[in-house]
């Protein structure tokens, strides 16, 4: 523990500082700087998650300097994301990590259990929105939620997804990744009476643009309660879907 950590806990135990000044006061503790990188070690005091290592663009050296600083720091699991599998098998010669190829998914610690108000559904226009949408279920796994995957359930054969309105109605948050004109996201937005956030992918023959064609689609959706994160963005959706699904009123 650092000293001017400890001198807060020792204002607070002569009195000299109230636990809410002392709470305020550590949440602006600083980063650690490594030179390529300012490591947040405070961010789950803040937020309630320790910081993500985002692993694109980084060298297996960056990714494994990062993760050492959080673990000495005290964290005991921490996810990387847009993970290579060469850059986890370079990784993984220091620190025991389970890798989840199809997600480029990178764990270090064990999965919690889920301790959310109820399950996220995880639905996909068709099996080509797999990989974006298994970015969303580890990354909603490893924020302890319970994750139902319907994949491949799109609009061409709307049986598919009908077959599945227990699921979706059972639903505390439902993730909707599509590419093409992204109508999954309306159909389901008028199905469920929770939160539907819309994850366009880049799927799509050349007018789709890359996925621009379904986020404008997904962005003027005509069903209330659909939200709308950024184009392949599995792990944005995923984050927010998990904050919904841990709720509580504040005091």
């Amino acid at each position: 523990m650092k000293q001017d950590e400890r001198d807060i806990l020792e204002r607070v135990k002569e009195g000299a500082l109230s636990v809410e000044e002392a709470l305020l006061a550590l949440k602006k503790q600083p980063f650690t700087d490594l030179g390529y990188a300012k490591v947040d070690l405070h961010r789950r005091l803040r937020q309630g998650v320790s910081e993500v290592i985002y692993g694109a663009g980084k060298t297996p050296e960056q990714i494994a300097g990062i993760l050492k600083n959080l673990t000495e720091a005290g964290e005991e699991k921490v996810l990387i994301t847009r993970f290579s599998a060469e850059a986890a098998e370079a990784v993984s010669r220091e620190y025991s990590i389970s890798y989840f190829p199809e997600a480029k998914i990178g764990v270090y610690g064990s999965m919690p259990e889920p301790d959310g108000l109820g399950p996220i559904v995880i639905a996909t226009g068709g099996t080509s929105d797999i990989p974006v949408a298994e970015e969303a279920a580890r990354t909603a796994e490893f924020l302890g939620n319970q994750v139902t995957r319907l994949y491949d359930v799109g609009v061409a054969g709307l049986h598919r997804l009908l077959e599945h309105l227990d699921e979706l109605m059972q639903a505390s948050v439902v993730i909707v990744l599509a590419g093409m004109e992204g109508a999954l996201a309306s159909v389901v937005g008028g199905l469920v009476d929770c939160p539907v956030i819309a994850v366009p992918t880049s799927v799509g023959y050349g007018a789709s643009f890359h996925g621009l064609s379904a986020l404008l689609s997904m962005l003027n959706s005509c069903a209330a309660g659909v939200s709308v994160v950024n184009i392949d963005n599995g792990f944005g959706a995923a984050f927010t879907a998990s904050r919904i699904n841990h709720m509580k009123v504040k005091a």
